[in-house]
């Protein structure tokens, strides 16, 4: 019995000593990057950490967990450079000291912006992107019932975003940060919103004067009440950009496309955004300006002439054409 006890207290020395110096014991992994998914098993991320080099073994770390009182470990991507021992880096999953990539996704941007910007990033790729903002319409049919993508509702802003979420997530977050931001500006509930969002979209591609936007939007409220065509050349590039014949400049045969975003051929506004609007943009659609304008042109100095009568506009038209041709000399 004696020698049984014995050989039970060295076992569980050993056993300690070994538990101790894979918890204590520092690892020098190469940099490297383990990225753990939502819904991963503590089982899964001790074997994801040990086959990384993180820890040393995948069992000690469980049963630290256990000791630890079964601490909630937080998904995320987790960039290893230094050399640490198991309990910081069981300290790190659980405080969720995971790394992000930076995005910026400015006023303006379109779906297809938006998706080269989060594939350069190295986020997703950029087909898988479109897709989720052409399918995920169920994301915002809540506020605008009509929605036929997410195109509108992606709100800019710089997102600090990780390679552990799917495109479907980070769409999401976005389209939180619109949600956010429609509710301050008393957006939320308005059952103009979808229009707002539309007439916002198409004042954001028109201008990034701040003190032009309200202006431009009332000039195309003047022009709706009126049944003037918009004519604004961005939904004429939105338009072929759904048919996948945009290289960079308006053609002729592009104002005569027959697509419904066409404002050239068909009055009213286009059947959805042509681009995410910002804050000041929306808040432009929602408080256009109080003016008799219908006509606004660039006037080679950042912003634009606006003009009441086609003569005034055809002037500002000549005007702005001669200043190109100066700039080109």
């Amino acid at each position: 019995m004696k020698r049984l006890f014995a050989i039970l207290v060295l076992a569980g020395c050993l056993g300690a000593i070994w538990m101790a110096t894979m918890l204590f014991m520092q690892v020098s992994p190469p940099q490297t990057m383990v990225t753990i998914k939502p819904g991963t098993t503590t089982r899964q991320m001790a074997k994801e950490l040990e086959s990384a080099g993180v820890i040393r073994s995948a069992f000690a770390f469980r049963a630290l967990n256990v000791l630890e009182g079964r601490r909630t470990l937080k998904a995320g991507d987790y960039l290893f450079d230094r050399p640490a021992n198991a309990l910081e880096v069981y300290d790190r999953l659980a405080r969720g000291d995971v790394i992000s990539v930076a995005v910026v996704i400015p006023e303006g941007y379109n779906v297809w912006e938006i998706a080269s910007a989060l594939e350069q990033a190295h986020l997703c790729s950029r087909d898988e992107f479109l897709r989720v903002a052409r399918d995920e319409a169920a994301l915002v049919t809540d506020m605008d019932p009509g929605a036929k993508s997410l195109e509108g509702y992606l709100f800019p802003d710089t997102y600090h975003l990780m390679h552990s979420q799917s495109a479907k997530d980070i769409a999401a977050t976005m389209v939180q940060r619109f949600r956010k931001e429609a509710t301050s500006l008393g957006l939320t509930g308005n059952p103009e919103l979808r229009r707002l969002v539309v007439l916002a979209s198409i004042v954001e591609k028109e201008t990034s004067a701040p003190d032009e936007r309200a202006l431009v939007a009332g000039v195309f409220e003047n022009r709706l009440s009126k049944g003037i065509a918009l004519a604004t050349d961005p939904s004429v590039i939105y338009a072929a950009l759904l048919a996948g014949k945009y290289d960079g400049v308006i053609h002729q045969s592009d104002l005569e496309r027959d697509s419904a975003y066409n404002t050239y051929r068909y009055p009213g506004l286009p059947p959805g955004p042509i681009a995410n609007p910002g804050r000041a943009a929306l808040d432009a659609a929602m408080h256009p300006a109080k003016t008799d304008f219908l006509y606004f042109v660039a006037n080679n100095h950042g912003g634009h002439n606006f003009s009441r009568t086609l003569d005034e506009h055809n002037r500002n038209v000549n005007a702005y054409r001669t200043g190109l041709s100066k700039g080109r000399r």
